[in-house]
């Protein structure tokens, strides 16, 4: 067996000796009696085979993960030495999967250098298909940064990018020491081949692939697909099409909460509640009915807009006050004054290209422009953006009323559709509907002091000790409870949203609040304050302290003054979990008490966790006192691993946010979970859903979202996912309408048929 750097070869794969050319070179062959050394599987089978998905050679590499034994599986390969890539310009590592099931894969790709960066990417792999894919190590399409999630691919030659996600973008191609493949959280298994393993290098990028993406209707110009529209006739005949079958009326097994009218009738409240069952939780509407939430999240136009590459003078936009309750990616579409037009730049002529059309500023569609004084990533850090979506009401629905009309179309689409309540981050223009049930939602921002988990992906987290933190709580839940108007078709608030608590997998990342909070001056950290006290509370004396922790702090005014805790003994680590349970019952207590003082009769819905932001501590502290616990969960399937806790905090539980999305209708990433086409998507929706249903613990799920991104990426952080239930021309997908009319027509009896009347 020869493999460049793995098993009897040199470890610089680029010697000259070894070189099948300059540009390209064989990282890997499967021509030997036995498997490679450097492959290692963790819920994998690997084998060799001469059977379909063979590329190179007589042999490949035959690959069985076992999804439904293992919430995660992975197969990696390690040579002995590090491959150096060094003299590789634009290194790429390309290989061939052969998908032999009916049913398409997600792989996670993650590639390491040795000093411990990663670059992690992800990818389907079509059902009995053989594609080939490339991982860029290095190169323009990482560096240049577009403001969009996934860019067009600039390498065609190569086969398909791997999509990035996450991680560092300048790892040592000197010595990259590992890379890996791997599922997470699938219930089917799955059986791939891959073979050629190879590294290339690439030419100097034309820029040009990213050009003209979007045309006048926000849609990827290059591309055809069903629904496509190409003029605003076609836009308009689809809307009377559809609104011959939209008559608003509910499915006939409903109450007119939208609760199941057939089943066993408790006592209503005259607002939502929840109760448990024979064992299963439910949400009761206020007639008494047992109700399911099935939804969709983010029916607004504020995650429309895309960013243009044109800004203004800074001087003439007004900027954020200290008493602003709503987030800048939650604010919606607002032009700036005309003032401020005269002074138009191009900020971003990257971006600036993306479009073949774009209104002038007296254009009739010109109100569809807004403004963002920041964004989260992008290479700009404010400026203009203009929303397709809303563009396209207009054309769609006349240009008198076109909001109007959109507001009731929506939810007529949603009782014909079959779902029961619109998700979180619905407009509050829909609360006073009074014909169907809903989620309101709102942020606590403001100058509290804040605190760290390592990790502040969205911001840090803030210090609920501080006063401030529930001043600025009160004025949120104020408010919220100002566009309720105490209203019963308003089921229950969630507060806040992803915020990063903590990530399981070592001390530093689960305890990381902890860790950061002891390190600060308690003097300036509320928090840390408190956690003196506790500590002190235990143990009384430093010594004390000392002797469970194997430290040598003099007083208790070192540990006061901040401390670099280093080591984590088990003591420590028992202390830790109690000092983070401590933090987090007060953000929920404080937040609780808020709500409930201006919002007495709606439910709190907690601050919907996402699965890589949450530790059980959290979690117990939300269950003492939210009334649902929120989660948001993207992956393909409800894995019973991920869930072995809810019989621990016993509570009714909500998915706020899941998806999957396809790239066959000119969307340039799928999404966080990745499906082979539309159909494939209503597939995975229908499996989903039904674990949610299933799950005894659950009292509903949301989709997330109603539209899909911009193509050319959302203006806050430059999502472009294909994860709509309608597409930026407001057309609904055909096969995610049937797979939910599907789950929603059999919601009741499936969750409760076997409830007694």
């Amino acid at each position: 067996l020869c493999v460049y750097g793995l098993v009897g070869c040199g470890s610089h794969v680029t010697n000259s000796a070894s070189q099948e050319n300059d540009k390209q070179l064989t990282l890997m062959s499967f021509e030997e009696k036995t498997l490679p050394q450097a492959l290692s599987f963790s819920g994998v089978e690997g084998a060799l085979t001469q059977k379909a998905g063979v590329t190179n050679g007589k042999q490949a590499l035959s690959l069985s993960y076992l999804a439904r034994d293992n919430y995660k599986a992975s197969f990696a390969i390690k040579p002995d030495t590090p491959w150096d890539l060094s003299s590789f310009k634009n290194a790429s590592i390309a290989f061939d999967i052969t998908n032999t099931d009916n049913r398409s894969i997600h792989l996670f790709v993650k590639t390491f250098d040795a000093d411990g960066k990663v670059q992690t990417r992800s990818v389907h792999v079509p059902s009995n298909a053989t594609q080939r894919y490339y991982v860029e190590v290095e190169g323009y399409d990482l560096e240049v940064d577009t403001g969009i999630r996934s860019n067009p691919n600039p390498r065609p030659d190569l086969g398909l990018p791997v999509i990035w996600r996450y991680g560092n973008k300048d790892i040592d191609t000197s010595k990259i020491e590992k890379i890996t493949f791997g599922i997470q959280g699938i219930m089917h298994d799955r059986n791939i081949v891959m073979d050629n393993f190879t590294v290339h290098a690439g030419e100097d990028y034309d820029a040009s692939y990213l050009k003209n993406l979007a045309d006048q209707y926000g849609q990827r110009t290059t591309f055809e697909y069903e629904g496509k529209v190409h003029s605003d006739a076609e836009m308009k005949a689809q809307y009377d099409a559809e609104q011959n079958i939209l008559d608003g009326k509910l499915m006939a097994d409903r109450s007119r909460w939208g609760g199941w009218k057939s089943g066993p009738k408790q006592a209503g409240t005259g607002y939502f509640t929840t109760r448990k069952i024979n064992g299963k939780w439910s949400l009761v509407d206020p007639d008494g009915h047992l109700f399911f939430s099935t939804g969709i999240a983010n029916i607004r136009m504020s995650n429309t807009t895309t960013m243009t590459g044109i800004d203004f003078d800074k001087d003439v936009i007004a900027q954020r006050t200290s008493d602003d309750v709503t987030p800048e990616d939650s604010k919606g579409v607002i032009r700036v004054h005309d003032d401020a037009l005269k002074t138009a730049f191009v900020s971003s002529p990257i971006r600036r290209d993306m479009f073949t059309w774009l209104p002038g500023y007296d254009h009739e569609l010109a109100d569809h422009y807004g403004y963002r004084r920041s964004v989260h990533t992008g290479p700009v850090k404010h400026g203009e953006s203009f929303s397709f979506y809303r563009a396209n009401l207009e054309r769609k629905y006349g240009s008198t009323g076109y909001m109007d009309a959109w507001r009731k179309t929506t939810v007529d689409r949603m009782i014909n559709w079959g779902f029961t309540s619109f998700g979180n981050w619905v407009s509050p223009d829909f609360y006073q509907n009074n014909r169907y049930p809903y989620f309101a939602n709102g942020w606590i921002i403001g100058d509290f002091k804040t605190i760290s988990s390592g990790n502040d992906y969205w911001s840090p987290l803030p210090d609920p000790f501080d006063p401030v933190f529930a001043e600025r709580a009160a004025a949120t839940v104020s408010v919220i409870a100002n566009e309720v108007k105490n209203n019963p078709w308003c089921i229950g608030v969630f507060i806040d949203n992803e915020k990063s608590w903590g990530e399981m997998g070592s001390v530093t990342g689960q305890y990381g609040i902890v860790i950061n909070a002891m390190a600060m001056d308690a003097k300036e950290s509320p928090t840390k304050s408190e956690f003196m006290r506790l500590l002190k509370q235990k143990y009384g004396s430093v010594a004390a302290l000392n002797a469970q922790w194997n430290t040598q702090y003099t007083s208790w005014n070192v540990l006061a003054d901040g401390v670099e805790l280093k080591e984590h003994n088990a003591a420590q680590q028992a202390d830790y979990a109690v000092l983070l349970e401590a933090y987090g019952s007060e953000y929920f207590r404080i937040v609780r008490s808020e709500l409930k003082k201006v919002m007495p009769n709606h439910m709190y819905m907690g601050a919907r966790f996402a699965d890589w932001g949450m530790t059980p501590e959290i979690v117990r502290s939300a269950a003492k006192y939210a009334d649902v616990v929120s989660y948001n969960f993207y992956k393909e399937s409800m894995h019973p691993a991920a869930w072995k806790f809810l019989p621990e905090i016993d509570m009714p539980s909500i998915i706020g946010e899941f998806h999957m999305g396809a790239t066959d209708h000119g969307l340039l990433n799928p999404g966080l979970v990745h499906a082979q086409d539309q159909a494939e998507r209503g597939k995975m929706f229908t499996e989903y859903m039904h674990g949610v249903i299933d799950n005894p613990y659950f009292v509903g799920a949301h989709w997330f979202q109603y539209i899909d991104s911009p193509l050319t990426g959302r203006a806050y952080d430059g999502e472009n996912y294909n994860v709509g239930f309608v597409s930026v021309t407001d057309t609904p997908y055909r096969e995610m309408v049937e797979a939910a009319q599907f789950v929603n027509r059999n919601l009741y009896l499936r969750r409760f048929g076997d409830v007694e009347k």
